[in-house]
């Protein structure tokens, strides 16, 4: 069972994880965006991890939907309000139990996932962080691993696409051949869930 400390875990694992490859992400944004992906999210995880540690949130609920907020107002473009919503409506799924399953939270994140596709209006194959995010979370039934693997894939399958949806698909066939950062980014979040796991 996952208690809040492993949530917590999680937050700060993607923290660390996003703070090594911040200029990856800005690179990867650089040529289909506005060169920010990885300043914005390095400022609101570090503002997560932050305020995870001042009000120590004591449920996995909790811990997500005080993580989703928190990046809703101190992120950036439109990587703070698709994050946000993804980890707050996650936590809502979750409810107010001290401990879940991770089939629990396999199905919290589904309800996050769906949430994030409805904001964005994406689907997968548009180019976006949908494009790593839907098929971790189905792989997320079997194990951790199994999602970070998926995630990855997804990410690196970005390339070849035409981007349909946010500030890359303004470029049109300009934008084949680029990793979408976004999709780098939700890759790096499903990574951590596997690091917090392990410790």
């Amino acid at each position: 069972m996952l208690d809040a400390e492993f949530f917590r875990r999680w937050m700060t694992a993607t923290a660390a994880s996003v703070d090594r490859d911040a200029e990856r992400l800005t690179a990867l944004d650089s040529p289909i965006g506005d060169a920010d992906h990885g300043s914005n999210l390095q400022r609101g995880f570090t503002a997560v991890v932050a305020t995870l540690e001042e009000e120590a949130p004591d449920t996995p609920g909790a811990v997500l939907t005080l993580a989703g907020r928190r990046l809703i107002s101190t992120v950036g473009g439109a990587s703070g309000p698709l994050y946000g919503t993804l980890l707050r409506r996650a936590g809502k799924a979750l409810g107010d139990a001290a401990e879940v399953s991770p089939e629990q939270l396999a199905e919290a994140l589904r309800t996050g996932v769906d949430a994030v596709r409805t904001l964005g209006g994406a689907a997968p194959g548009d180019k976006t962080m949908i494009d790593a995010l839907v098929p971790a979370v189905e792989a997320l039934g079997d194990s951790f691993a199994a999602a970070r693997a998926a995630a990855e894939e997804g990410a690196g399958a970005t390339v070849p696409l035409r981007a349909r949806k946010g500030r890359a698909s303004y470029l049109g066939e300009r934008s084949i051949g680029h990793q979408d950062p976004g999709a780098t980014s939700a890759a790096l979040l499903v990574a951590a869930l596997e690091e917090a796991a392990g410790e």
